[in-house]
């Protein structure tokens, strides 16, 4: 496709982490995290953002940067990593999370829920997450579980195919909440009606005066299309999800080879010697 894109240099650079910018074992290279450093001595500010939850932030601090801030959830929340604390958030309803629940149990017998907000995950019994639970996380059936109000409600079917029970879900809840897939295990992330990683960015972005041609963003999978498609340049990295393939206005190497970092130490000249 062709769009203008940022010329030169970015002001900021807004990157996914799992299958973008950390490896396919949810590692970073040492080389990554020092051209990531240098890429905000150089005066551009690096933003992460993310379908992890706050909760799952801690252990990322050296790639965060200084600033230690991150849009998480698929835009639910922006978080202070450093702080542990929600800046903002934007959450679902009650009555939108036990509408939509009630459908997609009519439609998906076997259907099961979890829900992220601001003070962790709550799940029902037969909800099975992909990855540890910190002890203590209430069980519940979702009614139960909704106080907090969520910044995202998860779904998952351990019987279907993935991508079909995503499509699925998205044709229950039809206009009254965002799903997005970001290629867990045939999860359904679902968020509040115009919660995307792209209008969190851009919400940001407008707060801190930086505009979207500005913007270099990297990302893997289907949940991050509005932002690639918002950003004024977009990065698709090679193991991408063809749906992003198609919006981004460039592409990149692979998670695995260091990608973002490659991009950005080529564009600003960053000369960090590879070990």
């Amino acid at each position: 496709m062709n769009r203008p894109t940022a010329a030169g240099r970015p002001r900021l650079v807004a990157t996914d982490l799992d299958g973008t910018l950390l490896r396919t074992d949810g590692t970073v290279s040492n080389w990554t995290v020092e051209v990531l450093r240098a890429v905000e001595r150089e005066g551009v500010r690096l933003v992460v953002v993310t379908a992890r939850p706050p909760r799952w932030m801690h252990d990322l601090l050296d790639v965060i940067g200084e600033h230690g801030l991150a849009i998480c959830a698929n835009g639910a929340f922006v978080y202070d990593v450093v702080g542990r604390r929600v800046v903002s958030e934007h959450t679902l309803t009650r009555d939108v999370v036990t509408e939509i629940a009630a459908d997609l149990r009519h439609a998906l017998p076997g259907i099961a829920f979890a829900v992220e907000h601001r003070e962790g995950i709550g799940r029902e019994p037969d909800y099975v997450d992909l990855h540890p639970v910190p002890p203590g996380s209430p069980i519940a059936v979702l009614e139960q579980l909704i106080d907090p109000l969520p910044g995202k409600l998860l779904a998952r079917h351990e019987e279907l195919d993935p991508e079909e029970f995503v499509a699925a879900v998205t044709r229950v809840v039809g206009d009254r909440a965002v799903v997005v897939y970001s290629g867990l295990g045939g999860l359904a992330e679902i968020s509040a009606l115009g919660v995307t990683k792209a209008a969190a960015l851009a919400d940001w972005c407008l707060e801190h005066g930086v505009d979207a041609s500005d913007v270099w963003a990297f990302g893997d999978m289907p949940n991050d299309v509005p932002m690639l498609s918002w950003a004024g340049q977009s990065y698709a990295v090679a193991n991408a999800h063809p749906d992003v393939a198609v919006v981004a206005t460039d592409r990149c190497a692979s998670n695995d080879d260091d990608g973002v970092a490659t991009v950005l130490a080529e564009a600003l000249r960053i000369d960090v010697p590879r070990r």
